[in-house]
């Protein structure tokens, strides 16, 4: 009876084997180490017992998703229930690679979970000859399979990361204190380099971005003449600074230097110059960033120090997850650790002791301040972390009750109370989310209504262009097919001419109307179709006229006289 299986998940399924003589090769650890290579020896120690291949390239993602993140999904609950049978009062065992996804599965089913041991070397050895443990699956499929799916679960890792916002804010603060180092050290060089000719210049001018701009505007010290207090003071931004480099430069013992010297000085300069222009430049990047991504903490601490908490922290969900007593020390591990090893005192403060508000207070308040204002960055990061829509009401209001604290332990006047001042930023939190949700509905409303118009534009521009494809000749048939049946409608009619009687004399002589009256419109219609035919339509016009005069003028007069005795009728009637 086989008292020991192992899982182990594949890119192409689940697999399960039976593990034979389990008590022996649990005694002989160092001979199944040396069985693992040798296919011979190690299947008849390990038999394939079920295999279950997942569908498709989407379930083995789910699957794999599901194991990293310690789940059992319903295809391995549906695979162990299928093929492990417990039976009696002993728990079968069941040998993972994973301790995770073991605790997993003891607690749904209540195996017996090994994952150390002679599971581990099993479980290599089955990964080892896996492709020839199992039937129809050849190594060069077992590889395609694993590339696969490894590229489906880096991608998937990749765009499912939630630190992703505030990962920028990460390394910018890194790159900013960078800079800060390297600049520092260039700027030494540039000192060290340039005092050689202008020794005095470091005395009057001690900032370093500021000395690499005059060692690059002045260049030779012995070139400058009255005419230079205009540029140098343009640079230092103070007439007095300006007139005492001329005077040093007049009086200066520094040591002459070649042109190919200073050349190179100029450029060096030139490039720490750049390096300062770019640090602030990604400072006010930061700035912006901290704003969208953490608006109450960079309200409330300071955009830098709130990132260098959130780059300690390693992202702004973890910095949320810390308790008010971390955040404080956050930034100190070396002295708290240090303390507690020698049973010192431990660190009042870390990484926020940059805080304005700690340097502003006196030295017996600055335990208590800080305390108090890790205890705010904690309500304000769990803020940013968790509020849909970013605002800087609660920074400022939490601000403002740390102000007021500052001020209790100087002065003695009374804070607020907590929940005054959170109801009130309640209160304008809703009011700036109603702002920024019309504000937002009214973009997109906009958005809409201009595609909405470029589409229209796109229409219209198809429609112009089939209409200006149309030939002019289709143009001409439309009008030739317009007077062609104005014709036929005046032919029909017309009655023959054996049928024209005294009793048809009234209707000849409307329909004679008639035909003089549409004789303008249809010479309108032949006169236009006549530039494109060849003049068909002015024949049958001139035969159709031919025909109305020819009636004799007798058949006229004789309807003229019977009209006038019907009407003379009616009168008497």
């Amino acid at each position: 009876m086989v008292l020991l299986h192992v899982l182990f998940e594949h890119a192409s399924g689940y697999a399960l084997f039976a593990v034979k003589e389990v008590e022996e090769i649990g005694m002989l650890l160092p001979q199944v180490e040396q069985c693992v290579l040798n296919l011979g020896k190690f299947n008849s120690m390990v038999g394939l017992a079920a295999f279950f291949p997942f569908k498709s390239a989407q379930a083995a993602l789910e699957n794999i998703n599901a194991i990293s993140e310690g789940v059992v999904h319903a295809d391995l609950k549906l695979f162990l229930e299928t093929n492990i049978h417990q039976s009696g009062k002993k728990k079968a065992t069941l040998g993972v690679g994973d301790a995770k996804i073991g605790a997993a599965l003891q607690e749904e089913f209540g195996f017996s979970i090994q994952t150390s041991g002679v599971v581990a070397e099993i479980i290599r050895g089955i990964r080892l000859h896996f492709h020839l443990l199992v039937k129809g699956l050849t190594a060069l499929a077992a590889s395609k399979a694993q590339l696969g799916l490894g590229h489906s679960y880096s991608r998937a890792k990749v765009k499912f990361n939630v630190n992703r916002a505030d990962n920028m804010i990460i390394q910018s603060i890194a790159l900013l204190d960078q800079l800060d180092k390297d600049i520092n050290t260039f700027s030494m060089r540039v000192r060290e380099w340039y005092g050689y000719h202008f020794p005095e210049l470091v005395r009057i001018v001690p900032d370093n971005s500021l000395y690499c701009r005059l060692a690059q505007l002045i260049g030779n010290r012995k070139e400058l003449t009255d005419e230079s207090v205009e540029s140098l003071e343009e640079v230092v931004m103070d007439n007095a600074k300006a007139q005492a480099i001329l005077d040093a430069s007049r009086s200066s013992m520094g040591m002459d230097i070649s042109p190919i010297d200073l050349i190179n000085i100029e450029r060096f300069s030139n490039r720490v110059v750049s390096l300062a222009a770019y640090r602030l430049e990604l400072q006010e990047y930061l700035r912006s960033k901290m704003s969208q991504v953490a608006p109450n903490l960079a309200a409330l601490i300071g955009e830098v120090v709130g990132a260098r908490l959130i780059s300690h922290a390693g992202s702004l969900t973890n910095l949320a997850k810390y308790p008010a007593s971390t955040v404080q020390i956050l930034g100190a591990e070396k002295a708290l650790f240090r303390a507690l090893k020698t049973r010192g005192n431990t660190p009042k403060y870390g990484l926020i002791f940059h805080s304005t508000f700690i340097g502003r207070a006196a030295a017996k308040n600055k335990g208590r301040i800080s305390r108090y204002l890790a205890n705010k960055c904690t309500i304000a990061s769990r803020i940013d972390c968790f509020s849909e829509l970013p605002s800087s009401v609660f920074g400022d209001k939490l601000r403002e009750q740390v102000e007021e604290r500052l001020s209790f332990y100087e002065t003695g006047d009374l804070p607020r109370k907590n929940v005054d001042v959170m109801k009130e930023a309640m209160k304008e939190a809703t009011d700036v989310a109603a702002e920024m949700k019309r504000k937002l509905d009214k973009r997109e409303r906009k958005r809409k209504k201009r595609e909405k118009k470029a589409l229209q534009e796109n229409g219209d521009a198809n429609f112009d262009t089939e209409v200006n494809g149309e030939s002019e000749t289709s143009g001409g048939e439309k009008k030739m097919k317009l007077a062609a049946e104005k014709e036929e409608e005046v032919q029909a009619e017309e009655p023959p001419a054996a049928e024209n009687g005294a009793g048809d004399a009234p209707t000849k002589k409307k329909k004679k109307r008639k035909s003089e009256a549409e004789e303008p419109e249809e010479a309108a219609v032949v006169e236009d179709a006549a530039e494109d035919t060849n003049t068909p339509a002015k024949k049958k016009k001139k035969r159709k006229s031919e025909a109305v005069e020819a009636e004799p003028a007798e058949e006229i007069s004789e309807a003229l006289v019977s009209e006038k005795k019907k009407k003379k009728k009616k009168n008497v009637e």
